[in-house]
């Protein structure tokens, strides 16, 4: 069977049950099949490098299917040769809260490619007219009662998506669908191996198995959506699914035959820009470009290269020697520098020695001054209040003669004897008073003795009281 017979474009009708889920009908050989799959691969390759250089269109691949059809490893396959820059996959799962806050075809419409790239869609816009037909989802919608309880909703939906794919043709795009017609049979053996093999575990979910039990209600769905979209200019390719190397084959196919039909071009340039790249040309190979001539360059450059990282060496370690002689030379002055402070410190500390010393000696010469006054203040006062002194001499602590230098002390000594005498003066003449009223008694003679007893003993006290001043000064 040829891909024709798969495609539906709106002159026929689709019933599932009539096509095969196998390549068993179509009587093919595997590993022509396979010869075939990785021919039509290197020319998708080849057109779309021109499709990306085009730009005048865009391709939006659409991929539909129950679960465990084969929707991911079709994309890995298929899609496995074509230069990744120039294509784009989205995967559409249950809507989202801003998803569904929008219009169906919002979040599918910021994916579509720009011109030039292609998309592939697994799973999409038409979700909305299958899962949710199924389960009656568009009841719970947060739209207007007028919209959710319209008994026309889904036929609305299919007439919006087929105006949809219209204005995409409109605007340079194509859009193919393609629909992995899988059998219960085969789904179940998939399901089974998702379970037993522990690499593919991922891919299982339990939820897989409440929906297999509508598979009647998608088929239907599935016939419902193609019956209503399929046009000329954006068909359905309703393949077979139970061996994955012919469905790999059929899709490579339908991938092919659009891209031959939209005949993408490298992009023909001005004539201006053609003389520039005939200039160019010929720069390239007038001998400045020419290969040799690079070597020849790369090899003086490097050898340059060494030679100055080799003078840099050098001139890093003369530069490393000077700075040492240098470092030594200020080393050296340092330490004169050093040797001379330290002589000048030696020099004023010998001099505050020698001030000290002075300081010392005066200290010591004033100190002996100071005892020796003491001592013979201290003798004088003995003396007088033993009543040693007579009247008419003078302390011995207070002769001149017995001091051997001048002094502070010599000072005192004199101060000393004046007082001293002045005393003696004031006990005459109290004692002539005395005697003119008390002439010829012994009473009189006796308070003579005792006058000039009391008035010489207070003389000594003056004195001390002088010495003991002047020690404290």
């Amino acid at each position: 069977m040829a891909l024709e017979e798969y495609c539906f474009d709106g002159s026929k009708k689709l019933d599932l049950k009539d096509l095969p889920t196998n390549s068993k009908k179509d009587n093919v050989n595997k590993e022509e099949i396979q010869e075939k799959t990785k021919k039509n691969h290197e020319r998708i390759q080849e057109l779309q490098d021109k499709f990306y250089a085009d730009g005048h269109e865009g391709l939006l691949i659409v991929l539909q299917a129950m679960d465990a059809a084969g929707k991911d490893s079709t994309v890995k396959h298929v899609m496995s040769g074509v230069n990744p820059q120039g294509i784009d996959v989205y995967s559409f799962k249950q809507p989202t809260s801003t998803e569904l806050a929008h219009d169906f075809l919002w979040r599918v419409n910021q994916c579509i490619p720009a011109r030039g790239k292609i998309s592939m869609f697994n799973r999409s816009y038409y979700e909305d007219v299958l899962v949710v037909k199924v389960h009656e989802l568009n009841k719970t919608y947060k739209m207007a009662k007028r919209v959710t309880e319209d008994p026309d909703f889904f036929k609305k939906r299919y007439r919006q998506i087929f105006d949809y794919e219209r204005y995409l043709y409109e605007n340079s795009y194509r859009v193919i669908k393609i629909f992995l017609n899988v059998s219960l049979k085969t789904q179940k053996q998939r399901f089974l191996e998702r379970i037993d093999d522990e690499t593919k575990n991922w891919k299982f979910s339990s939820s897989d198995l409440k929906e297999r039990q509508h598979w009647d209600e998608y088929h239907a769905a599935y016939e419902d959506a193609i019956n209503a979209t399929a046009t000329k200019e954006s068909p359905w390719y309703v393949l077979p699914a139970d061996q994955k190397w012919y469905t790999r084959y059929l899709v490579s196919e339908a991938i092919l035959k659009v891209l031959e039909e939209m005949d993408p071009q490298y992009p023909d340039l001005p004539e201006d820009q053609k003389e520039n790249l005939a200039e160019c040309r010929q720069e390239l190979t007038s001998g400045e470009y020419d290969a040799d001539a690079i070597k020849t360059a790369e090899k003086a450059a490097k050898k340059a290269e060494k030679k100055a990282a080799k003078a840099a060496k050098e001139a890093a370690r003369e530069a490393k020697e000077n700075g040492k002689d240098v470092r030594e030379n200020d080393d050296n002055k340092d330490k004169d520098k050093d040797k001379d402070k330290d002589k000048d410190k030696d020099k004023d500390k010998d001099k505050d020695k020698d001030k000290d010393s002075d300081k010392n000696k005066d200290i010591r010469e004033n100190s002996k001054e100071a005892k020796e006054a003491a001592k013979a203040a201290k003798e004088a006062e003995k003396e007088i209040k033993a009543g040693f002194l007579d009247e008419e001499d003078p302390p011995k602590a207070v002769k001149a003669e017995d001091s051997a230098k001048p002094s502070k002390t010599a000072d005192v000594g004199k101060e000393a004897a004046g007082k001293s005498e002045d005393t003696k003066k004031a006990s005459g003449t109290k004692k002539a008073a005395g005697t003119k009223k008390t002439t010829g008694t012994k009473k009189a003679a006796g308070t003579k003795k005792a006058a000039g007893t009391k008035k010489t003993a207070g003389a000594p006290k003056t004195v001390s009281g002088t010495l003991a001043s002047r020690k404290t000064k």
